[in-house]
C-alpha cells in the first residue's frame, strides 16, 4: 500500500479548518518557531480593548469582565493546560529573559560550597548572558561557576547520559541547572523529567527555558517537579512580535516567603493593594512574582491564540497532527534530498518537536536559504549552517510541506 499523499492527509486532517483562522503571508510560511502567524480574531480582541480605552478611559481598569486590573487572571487556566501545571503556578507577565532573571533571583542562591550553574554550550545567547550576569551579580566568577555540557565530538545534539552525568559530576557544587526544553538550534527536546529528578537528587534546583517547547510539545511541568520555567508567546502561541512572556513556579515554592525575590506593587494582595500601604503582602500564587500591572494589548493577543488552541482540542490534538507532519516531512526529505540535506534534529519522536534543523551538504547553505526566501518558502537561518523549518499544526498544511520540499529540491539541484 502506497504512503498517503499530501492531498489525502489534508483531506483527513481534523484541524484543517483552523488554517482559515490565521492571516498567513503569501507563500509557504514555516517560521512559526520564530514568529507565529497572526490569528484573525486577534484584531477583534485588541480592538475591544482599544474601544474600552476610548470609551472608558481610566475606568477600564475596574469595569466589566475585562477589567484591566484583573486582566492577567483571564489566562492562567488555559496556560496551565498548555504546560501541565496548576492555575496558581502560571502567570503571564513581562518578557522571557526578564522572567528568567526574576526567577533566578529566587532559585539561584549560591554559597561558597554550592555556586555552580549548568547550562549547555550552545545555549541561546540571551540565556547565556542572563546566567553569566546572575553569577557575577552574586560575586562569583563565571569562569569557575558556569559549567557547560556539549554534544560529543562530531555530533550536534546532546546525549541524555552526558547531561545527567554532568549533573552528578558537579553535584556537590551545583546550585542550579538551567536548560532549554527544546533546543532553539537543533530542535532537540530534552528529557526534562529526568533532568529535574537527577538535579534534585544532588541538591540542585532546576529551571527550563521552554520558549521552543510551549505550544509545540506536551509538557507536564508540575508532575516533572520542575522548580521554575519561563517562556515567550510569540512563537507557537502566536501573540505577535514582542508578545508577553510567561512564568511557572512549582506549587511547593509559591508560598515560601524565605525565597528572595524582587517585589512590586502587582505582587501584593489585590484586596489591599489600593490602600497604598507599603507593607508587602504576597499573593499566595506565582502572581507574587509580578511587579507591574498587565500589558493589556499583548495579553489580549494571547487570549485570542489560547482560545483557538482550546477550540482545536488543546496541545494533545496539536501534537497528534504535528507527529504526522514530522513523519511526512521526514519521508519527503528522504525521498527527494537524501544525502544532500541532513536534518540535525534527533529522529526519535520523543526527542523532537515540529522544528527541523536542516543542513545542506550539497551546496552552500546560505545561498540555498536565500533562494528559498526568493521563492517565498519562508524558513529562517541560524549561524553557522542551519536552515530552520517548522510545520505548525494549527495553520500549516501537508501541501505546504510537499511544496517546500519540491522548492528545496529544485534549489539544491
Amino acid at each position: 500500500m502506497s504512503a498517503p499523499t499530501a492531498a489525502q492527509l489534508d483531506a483527513a486532517d481534523p484541524l484543517a479548518r483552523f488554517r482559515d483562522e490565521f492571516e498567513i503571508p503569501e507563500g509557504i510560511y514555516l517560521v512559526g518557531n520564530s514568529l507565529g502567524a497572526l490569528p484573525r480574531r486577534t484584531r477583534d480582541y485588541v480592538n475591544i480593548e482599544l474601544d474600552r480605552w476610548g470609551s472608558l478611559g481610566v475606568e477600564g481598569h475596574f469595569t466589566g469582565d475585562l477589567a484591566w486590573k484583573d486582566y492577567h487572571e483571564l489566562v492562567p487556566e488555559q496556560l496551565a493546560r498548555l504546560v501541565g501545571a496548576y492555575n496558581d503556578e502560571v502567570v503571564a507577565m513581562n518578557a522571557l529573559t526578564v522572567n528568567l532573571h526574576l526567577l533566578m533571583i529566587s532559585f539561584y542562591q549560591p554559597n561558597p560550597q554550592r555556586h555552580k550553574v549548568l547550562i549547555e554550550s550552545h545555549a541561546f545567547p540571551s540565556d547565556h548572558f542572563a546566567v553569566e550576569s546572575q553569577i557575577r551579580q552574586r560575586g562569583y566568577n563565571p569562569s569557575e561557576s558556569l559549567i557547560t555540557v556539549s554534544p560529543r565530538p562530531g555530533e550536534d545534539t546532546l546525549h541524555k547520559d552526558d547531561i545527567l552525568g554532568a549533573i552528578v559530576e558537579h553535584g556537590n557544587e551545583l546550585a542550579l541547572v538551567m536548560l532549554p526544553g527544546v533546543h532553539y538550534y537543533t530542535g532537540q527536546a530534552l528529557p526534562m523529567s529526568e533532568i529535574a529528578e537527577v538535579a534534585h537528587s544532588v541538591g540542585a534546583r532546576v529551571g527550563f527555558d521552554i520558549a521552543h517547547a510551549a505550544g509545540n510539545i506536551e509538557l507536564q511541568l508540575h508532575d516533572w517537579n520542575v522548580d521554575f520555567a519561563a517562556w515567550c508567546t510569540y512563537k507557537y502561541l502566536n501573540t505577535g512580535p514582542g508578545g508577553v512572556g510567561c512564568a511557572f513556579v512549582h506549587q511547593r515554592h509559591i508560598d515560601n516567603q524565605m525565597l528572595p525575590k524582587l517585589l512590586g506593587w502587582w505582587g501584593t494582595n489585590p484586596a489591599t493593594r489600593f490602600r497604598m500601604a507599603t507593607e508587602f503582602d504576597p499573593i499566595p500564587t506565582v502572581e507574587s512574582w509580578q511587579m507591574s500591572n498587565a500589558s493589556i494589548l499583548p495579553m489580549a493577543a494571547l487570549r485570542s491564540s489560547l482560545d483557538i488552541i482550546d477550540e482545536a482540542g488543546g496541545i494533545s490534538a496539536l501534537r497528534r497532527k504535528s507527529v504526522q507532519q514530522i513523519e511526512y516531512l521526514d519521508r519527503r526529505l528522504n525521498e527527494s534530498l537524501s544525502g544532500r540535506v541532513v536534518n540535525l534534529t534527533p529522529t526519535p519522536m520523543h526527542e523532537r518537536g515540529c522544528q527541523f534543523a536542516l543542513q545542506v551538504t550539497s551546496g552552500n547553505g546560505r545561498e540555498v536559504f536565500a533562494a528559498l526566501e526568493e521563492a517565498r518558502a519562508f524558513c529562517d537561518w541560524r549561524e553557522p549552517d542551519v536552515i530552520r523549518a517548522a510545520p505548525v499544526p494549527l495553520y500549516n498544511s501537508f501541501d505546504d510541506i510537499d511544496r517546500f520540499v519540491t522548492i528545496l529540491e529544485d534549489v539544491v539541484a
